[in-house]
């Protein structure tokens, strides 16, 4: 869905803790005097009930100071710890698979302010094989997630459905053909930097792009495993340093469209 769930979030908690600000440094100053008027008038005969009304905080007040801390946490740990996504496509195939959720580290890359994105902390940059989220160049409100290829300086060239990383041909090893009745993909080991993964070709499609970039400074070159059906750097270019929300590093939850979840394919990734 297009919307930005970090901003409505953001706003909640403002809100939220805005009322209980103002209770704490107004209204409930002024509850207690109420209260301590009433006590004053009548003495010994206060009735504790009457009391208890003065100083009762209204439900627009008692709701949103109930849910305040409960969404500052959340608020903090979604933003600067980890957040969970949920993967909507098959462009990651055969590592993620549709109907995947994951959870993003996001202080690997260094700390950074919700919404905005700016970096406030810097921590580390990714590496070629981490498994990058990221805010979508074209349309920053949606999310993808993609795998990192090139880092700055890095010459990348794509061809014939070949990688090459600074004139050094990047060798998969054939892993199967399938399904083994009818195979219609091909599945392959590929290392890049430390990381070894898989990643697969569909036999009947020819190559979608031959192309060479030659990636900038603050600019990360990222391509889907399912590297026959992924929309990424080749055809929009660059992940610039601004749009990066975190690496993924684990699975752990399967759940496609409304059915039952399950765990069985709940792992680290790249490890």
């Amino acid at each position: 869905m297009d919307f930005d769930f970090s901003l409505i979030l953001v706003i909640v908690v403002g809100i939220t803790g805005t009322v209980y600000l103002l209770d704490l440094l107004i209204f409930r100053p002024l509850r207690r005097k109420d209260s301590a008027q009433y006590k004053a008038q009548v003495g010994s005969h206060a009735d504790q009930s009457v009391i208890d009304e003065y100083e009762r905080e209204p439900a627009w007040i008692e709701y949103p100071k109930a849910f305040f801390p409960v969404l500052f946490v959340v608020l903090v740990l979604r933003s600067f710890l980890f957040e969970p996504f949920k993967i909507p496509s098959g462009s990651m195939n055969p590592t993620l698979l549709d109907g995947d959720y994951i959870l993003v580290n996001k202080y690997t890359y260094g700390i950074r302010l919700p919404v905005i994105g700016t970096e406030v902390i810097s921590v580390g940059l990714p590496q070629r094989g981490d498994i990058l989220v990221f805010r979508y160049p074209e349309n920053p409100r949606i999310n993808y997630i993609k795998r990192v290829v090139g880092i700055p300086g890095d010459e990348i060239r794509y061809d014939n459905k070949q990688l090459y990383i600074n004139g050094e041909k990047i060798e998969p090893e054939f892993v199967a053909q399938l399904p083994p009745g009818r195979p219609q993909y091909k599945i392959y080991t590929e290392t890049l930097g430390e990381v070894k993964h898989q990643m697969q070709h569909t036999m009947s499609r020819p190559a979608m792009v031959s192309d060479t970039w030659v990636v900038g400074e603050g600019q990360y070159f990222v391509l889907g495993d399912n590297r026959d059906n992924s929309k990424d750097s080749r055809f929009w270019n660059f992940v610039p340093e601004e749009n990066i929300v975190g690496r993924a590093f684990a699975i752990w939850m399967h759940m496609p469209g409304w059915s039952f979840p399950s765990f069985d394919r709940n792992q680290f990734l790249d490890e």
